[in-house]
């Protein structure tokens, strides 16, 4: 490769890194509003269809495991079915601040929604709120299917191939807080 090439190449690198950083400055300059941070967040968590619902054992250690929600609901709250004897059940028992967190590989972008889970034993829930594809694992869905749904205090996004990054200085993620009801 000749000089002439390299430093072609090498001009078309830094243009590109340039026309990145403008673009990653231009959402910095204009940030995104709540509606349009809430729709993002929407975008990433049915890309990934799973997430890893955090919580905390009896010594105060975080535990995460998989778990296949439902979309979020209108006030963005998630719905998860579980096994009433499982230990996420336990933990949040103790201690019902949880965080589910949802990434997006070929966005290179991820969800972080912390809040309060709460246990849910109602039929009708319980009905409304059912995958087909689980009565395997829950085959006396009366006795053995319980509900978790967190209601959200905080949420934290990152979505890098739509230009929705955190602060260039600190890294803190674009967030939207919820009111305590």
């Amino acid at each position: 490769m000749t000089q002439t090439n390299r430093n072609f190449r090498l001009l078309g690198l830094m243009l590109v890194l340039l026309f990145a950083t403008s673009a990653v400055e231009a959402q910095q300059a204009r940030p995104l509003g709540r509606d349009q941070l809430i729709a993002a967040a929407r975008e990433i968590i049915a890309n990934a269809r799973y997430c890893a619902l955090i919580t905390l054992d009896g010594s105060g250690r975080t535990e995460a495991r998989t778990v296949d929600p439902f979309p979020p609901g209108e006030d963005m709250e998630i719905w998860i079915g579980t096994n009433p004897r499982s230990r996420k059940v336990a933990e949040i028992r103790r201690h019902p601040h949880v965080t589910l967190y949802y990434f997006d590989r070929e966005a290179q972008a991820y969800v972080s929604i912390s809040g309060t889970a709460r246990l849910v034993n109602d039929a009708t829930e319980k009905a409304k709120h059912w995958k087909d594809e689980w009565k395997d694992f829950y085959p006396n869905r009366a006795k053995d299917y319980l509900l978790i749904v967190v209601r959200p205090e905080k949420l934290e996004l990152v979505n890098v191939t739509k230009g929705i990054v955190g602060d260039p200085r600190t890294w803190k993620p674009p967030t939207v807080i919820f009111d305590k009801r």
